[in-house]
């Protein structure tokens, strides 16, 4: 039996393209007998994570990429070997949406040059800057585009990507590369450019591009993929398909063998330093900011809030956390200034008195918490555990403390804050939206462009209803 990894693969975080879960593409590889399999979504790292903890239950490889569109609206597939090299995907990624329009990004290639270490580069889909170049007729060009990527990434770092999609001009284009790859004496590698599990999901997929564009299937039938062959195949399939070009088959399993970076074990997260004032270490500095907070607050340091501040001290210091919580205070600092600043409150007044922000969770049971602003809680006072935000022995986590500000403050808290940290250190997140039976049926009916008026009736009759009951309703 052939052995081959699936090295471009889409899930539903291309959005409005890729038809399927990430863990059904885990479940699915393994079925097929697969031992590594990457995604490479477009432009993103969303279903990372989500892939690679399902993947880690079932014994797959899960090989961390992305599709990057270029300035130029080419492709090319990166994919991260090293932990080093994710960081590299993650910035090239991140310079892909800032540099440009968030919802149509492009790379600046230029970029590739100091971000390529860790990463290995596949040529891209027919979309690819050399493939393209080659079916132009632009061989030098190619060619010298070419030998810039190993210059960049160095020469086993690079890989012509070949992809049977049993589309008009693949056969051409493989042809062409593949002359093109012996000429030069580089790999060929072989990748199937998946968009779902199971061929059956190919009308799901095509409905996602419809509601991409806002359109109806028969509007958008150009659009479309023109076969239903960006399934997850079996090796055996793939192997089928390159039978002329055993090679470019077998360097699948010899590069996810270099992708040895696992995201869920690999990151080794190191938890952040902070200047501090000359003759000071963050953690002394620390205890300095929270014994005069707890002066001003109690009066004077008695028995219980020292040997309180000294067991929580001991703990930051053996986690290394001194650091983090001088930060969270920086950030408490500039959203009292803002306060001050819009006349919510006296400048002169202690952050520990009056804490713009509100600690939810199990970080308010800590009393340097508490005198540094983080929490408007004494722990003290209510005898709050350290244990679950805080343990004794190993922490499995990084800590996490929710921390809630005012909405009249928010706006220029947030300005403030990427102004003092810059754009490439501090970041908006946001949640993913999926849909609810009603939407997916107002979407979906204008996609199958039935009447909209329809569409609305049975959409109003399913807003109550499981999506169980769609079938019957549709029936009414």
């Amino acid at each position: 039996m052939a052995e081959y990894a699936e090295l471009h693969a889409h899930t539903n975080y291309s959005f409005k393209e890729g038809a399927s879960f990430p863990d059904e593409m885990a479940l699915r590889a393994v079925e097929l007998g697969y031992r590594a399999l990457a995604i490479t979504d477009h432009d993103n790292l969303v279903g990372a994570m989500e892939y690679a903890q399902a993947a880690k239950g079932i014994d797959l490889h899960a090989i961390t990429g992305a599709e990057v569109t270029l300035e130029d609206r080419g492709h090319l597939t990166l994919l991260a070997s090293t932990q080093q090299g994710y960081s590299n995907l993650c910035r090239l990624i991140s310079f892909a949406h800032v540099l440009n329009d968030h919802l149509k990004p492009g790379l600046d290639i230029a970029l590739l040059a100091g971000h390529a270490t860790g990463l290995i580069l596949l040529t891209g889909c027919a979309n690819g800057p050399v493939p393209r170049l080659l079916m132009e007729g632009k061989r030098d060009k190619a060619r010298a585009t070419f030998l810039q990527y190993q210059e960049w990434f160095g020469p086993g770092n690079v890989y012509l990507e070949l992809q049977q999609n049993l589309v008009y001009g693949d056969t051409e284009r493989i042809k062409r590369l593949a002359e093109f790859g012996h000429e030069l004496g580089v790999p060929l590698v072989a990748t199937n450019n998946v968009h779902f599990h199971v061929r059956e999901r190919h009308r799901l997929q095509d409905a996602l591009v419809a509601i991409r564009h806002n359109k109806s299937l028969e509007e958008v039938r150009h659009q479309l993929r023109p076969n239903t062959e960006a399934y997850l195949k079996s090796p055996g399939e793939m192997a089928e398909l390159f039978r002329e070009l055993p090679e470019a088959i077998s360097n699948t399993v010899v590069l996810a063998e270099r992708c040895e970076f696992n995201l869920t074990s690999g990151l080794s997260y190191r938890f952040p330093g902070y200047p501090v004032p000359e003759g000071y270490n963050p953690l002394s500095y620390l205890e300095r900011l929270c014994r005069e907070a707890a002066v001003r607050r109690y009066g004077t340091i008695t028995d219980e809030v020292e040997a309180r501040l000294q067991k929580e001290l001991r703990l930051i210091d053996r986690h290394e956390l001194a650091g983090f919580f001088l930060i969270y205070r920086e950030i408490i600092q500039i959203a009292h200034d803002v306060q001050a600043d819009l006349g919510l409150v006296e400048p002169e007044t202690p952050i520990e008195a009056s804490p713009p922000g509100r600690g939810r969770g199990s970080s308010v049971a800590m009393l340097v918490g508490y005198l540094i602003g983080l929490s408007h809680i004494d722990p003290l006072c209510y005898n709050l555990s350290l244990e679950r935000f805080l343990p004794d022995e190993n922490m499995p986590n990084v800590p996490d403390i929710d921390l809630d500000f005012p909405r009249n403050i928010r706006e220029e808290l947030i300005k403030r804050v990427h102004a003092r940290y810059g754009w490439d250190h501090a970041a908006l997140t946001g949640m993913i939206s999926t849909y609810k039976l009603k939407g997916a049926v107002r979407d979906l009916g204008k996609a199958l462009g039935l009447p909209s008026d329809e569409v609305d009736k049975l959409a109003k009759r399913s807003e109550h209803a499981p999506a169980t009951e769609l079938q019957s309703e549709m029936e009414a």
